[in-house]
């Protein structure tokens, strides 16, 4: 039996497990108390990451600078990479959202019912979760994603 009950849309997120990566300390989700927080479960190894996650998570960032982007390097599968590799994506392809590496290698991914990467989980002010999906198809998931953020932050 889980420690937590599953994350599903409504429930509050557990506390996440998560390495730093960089010299900054790991932020708690009461550090975003009243702000919504939209969380990017990535790999290194995942292309739809790279190619879709990465841009859309940065979008985000400029678009609604009232919501907190995270990101968290999670591995369900497939190889480990050092911190030296997963801080050169900052500079790659420009991220602009602090990003962690999760404990054990996917305690935090595993906790919040992720279904691979990406995966996203948005939350609202009260840390309430409004949206849970897995994928970065344009037509499905990011743009069902995008209609929920218009919704939320009244746009």
């Amino acid at each position: 039996m889980s420690e937590n009950p599953p994350v599903s849309e409504g429930s509050i997120l557990p506390e996440w497990s998560l390495l730093p990566i960089f010299d900054e300390p790991v932020p708690s989700l009461s550090d975003f108390a009243g702000r919504p927080v939209l969380i990017l479960f990535f790999n290194n190894d995942c292309p739809a990451c790279k190619g879709r996650g990465f841009p859309y998570a940065n979008q985000v960032v400029l678009k609604y600078p009232e919501i907190q982007v995270i990101g968290i390097h999670t591995r369900f599968a497939g190889p480990e990479f050092d911190d030296e590799t997963l801080k050169g994506l900052k500079e790659e392809f420009h991220l602009r959202f602090p990003y962690f590496r999760d404990e054990e290698p996917a305690k935090t991914g595993w906790r919040y019912d992720a279904g691979g990467t990406p995966h996203w989980i948005l939350t609202n002010a009260e840390g309430k979760v409004v949206k849970s999906l897995f994928g970065s198809d344009p037509n499905r998931g990011l743009y069902w994603l995008d209609l929920t953020l218009e919704e939320m932050m009244g746009r």
